[in-house]
C-alpha cells in the first residue's frame, strides 16, 4: 500500500480471511456512495490472544468506521449487534456462528442485524430481536431513522410438515439388522447414540 492515501490495520490475530476484509469493507463503502476516509485507521479485534477467522466481521467494521467519521450517528449503534461479510457492492452474505451470536445478543438485551438468509436460524433463538438485511445501504438507512427494518417473523419459516416429501424408515435399510435394533433400543428408551465407522 506505498504511496497509498490511507491505510487500514487490523489487530488482535486476524487470519487471512478478516484481513481481506479491508478490501471488502473499502469497496463496499465506496460502491454505497460513502466516503471512505483518507487516514490511517486501525481496527482491534478484541481479545487480542484469540484468533479471528472468516468475513463474519464486516459489518461490524464497516460501520464503525462510517460512525467515527461521522457519516453515521455513532448513537445509534449501541442498541444493536452486527454480522455479515459484505460483498464488494456491499451486498450482504450468509456467515456461519449466527446461533451463538443470537444467544449472546438476547443475553446483552440488543437486537441482532444479520444477512437475510441467516435469519430463520437466528430466529431459532426466542427472545431476540432479528432484523434482516441484505445490502448495507438497508442498514445505514435504518440507523439514520429513513427506513426502519422489519424485524424478522417466525412464522415466516415454512412448515416442516409441508416441505417434507419422505421421510426415510428404517424398514428401508437393507442389512445392518444390529445397528437397526440399537436405534430402536435407544429411541425406545430415549438414549444418545453414537455410530462409527463406515455406512
Amino acid at each position: 500500500m506505498t504511496g497509498s492515501k490511507y491505510k487500514l490495520v487490523i489487530v488482535g490475530l486476524p487470519e487471512a480471511a478478516v484481513k481481506e476484509s479491508q478490501e471488502r469493507v473499502r469497496s463496499a463503502l465506496l460502491n454505497t456512495q460513502f466516503i471512505f476516509p483518507q487516514q490511517w485507521i486501525t481496527i482491534n479485534l478484541a481479545p487480542a490472544d484469540l484468533p479471528k477467522e472468516g468475513g463474519r466481521f464486516d459489518l461490524a467494521i464497516a460501520l464503525g468506521i462510517l460512525a467515527a467519521s461521522r457519516q453515521i450517528p455513532a448513537d445509534s449503534l449501541w442498541q444493536y449487534e452486527f454480522i455479515g461479510e459484505l460483498a464488494l457492492n456491499g451486498e450482504l452474505r450468509t456467515v456461519r456462528g449466527v446461533l451463538p451470536m443470537a444467544l449472546e445478543a438476547r443475553n446483552a438485551r440488543r437486537q441482532l442485524i444479520v444477512p437475510f438468509e441467516n435469519a430463520p436460524e437466528a430466529s431459532l433463538v426466542s427472545g431476540v430481536s432479528i432484523l434482516p438485511v441484505k445490502h448495507l445501504s438497508d442498514i445505514c438507512a435504518h440507523l439514520q431513522n429513513i427506513t426502519p427494518i422489519t424485524p424478522y417473523c417466525t412464522n415466516d419459516r415454512p412448515d416442516p410438515a409441508t416441505t417434507i416429501t419422505h421421510i426415510a424408515d428404517l424398514s428401508e435399510v437393507r442389512g445392518q439388522h444390529l445397528a437397526k435394533r440399537a436405534i430402536e433400543v435407544t429411541a425406545a428408551g430415549g438414549h444418545n447414540l453414537l455410530m462409527l465407522g463406515p455406512p
